[in-house]
């Protein structure tokens, strides 16, 4: 694998179609189905059954555009409620992280809306975030990530086709509803991009991040993507912990850290789902400073400190996770 920014970022898009054409065989086994359209693009189906836990990390590391590893693991927590969490790790964060995971597409075409991840995005590159790092180029055949639970048509496919300037034809949709096993797992991995993402929005240099690691806890099966959505922000924003190694004077992190975990909000201390109700379900009403983990370590490969800000809170996640009165 090269590392060579310019050259990587060039490469995401056929990294993660390879990696879904070597999974082409196990298509029985995770449970995936693949859809032809007529337009020559391609689905993949990846919310269609909810048993399996392998199609989630296949699902994250496609949306990383393969530059990223995702894994389940357990034993991270004594209390059999928080027995599953997915570690997500890589040396390029943000070619897997900005260029690729995070979902700043809003994809809509006639009545139909899903959030866009994945490497698609850095072909169309129309994003600030792309723009402010070089985070874009053109590529022969692109794959997005779709969370949704209406499955696209051919008219979607040719408005991410239109978009990123490629045929129809070399088009791969990925798709997931929010209550899946796929799509919940592919949300909780986004824990280092939450962080990331704070870190930009708080006009943090991303270039001085070398290296990412996140570790979330898996929420239980939601029977529907309301209960889903709650549980899945619950996981990042009470149970994340995100290791960062930058390259940065001290002072930096000193003065940003206390800004980056969740609880430097203050929408910050209930369940998801209780405060996006009293927004009114309207995200962006929601204090944006609270969409970060909740718990962020800054390693200084620079002068070798450590600094750690935020703290998980169990006790919310819990007090989510258990209320079966909504679901």
């Amino acid at each position: 694998m090269t590392e060579d920014p310019s050259e990587l970022i060039s490469q995401l898009n056929s990294r993660a179609k390879e990696l879904l054409e070597a999974n082409r065989p196990n298509l029985r086994a995770l449970e995936i189905e693949t859809i032809a359209l007529a337009n020559g693009a391609e689905i993949w189906d990846f919310g269609k059954h909810n048993a399996k836990v392998d199609p989630g990390v296949l699902l994250a590391n496609v949306c990383m555009g393969d530059v990223g590893f995702a894994q389940t693991t357990s034993g991270r927590h004594p209390d059999p409620l928080f027995a599953n969490w997915v570690e997500v790790k890589t040396i390029f964060p943000l070619e897997a992280c900005m260029a690729a995971q995070y979902a700043g597409w809003p994809l809509s075409v006639g009545d139909w809306f899903a959030m866009c991840s994945g490497p698609a995005r850095l072909v169309r590159g129309k994003e600030k975030v792309l723009e402010q790092y070089g985070l874009s180029a053109p590529a022969v055949s692109v794959v997005a990530v779709l969370e949704t639970s209406k499955l696209p048509d051919e008219s979607v496919a040719d408005a991410v086709a239109s978009e990123c300037n490629v045929a129809p034809r070399h088009v791969q949709l990925c798709v997931a509803p929010t209550s899946s096993r796929a799509g919940t797992i592919q949300i909780v991995a986004r824990s280092v991009e939450t962080a990331i993402h704070k870190l930009h929005e708080l006009e943090f240099d991303l270039s001085c991040i070398k290296q990412g690691f996140g570790a979330a806890p898996i929420p239980p099966q939601a029977k529907n993507d309301l209960i889903a959505l709650g549980w899945t922000n619950d996981s990042i924003l009470y149970g994340a912990e995100v290791v960062l190694t930058v390259d940065c004077d001290d002072s930096q992190i000193e003065d940003i850290g206390p800004r980056v975990p969740s609880s430097s909000s203050a929408d910050f201390g209930t369940p998801f789902l209780d405060i996006f109700n009293r927004f009114e379900k309207d995200f962006y009403k929601i204090d944006k400073m609270l969409f970060s983990p909740a718990k962020i370590s800054f390693q200084n490969s620079r002068t070798g400190n450590r600094f750690e800000f935020g703290g998980q809170r169990f006790d919310i996640l819990q007090a989510s996770w258990e209320e079966v009165s909504g679901n």
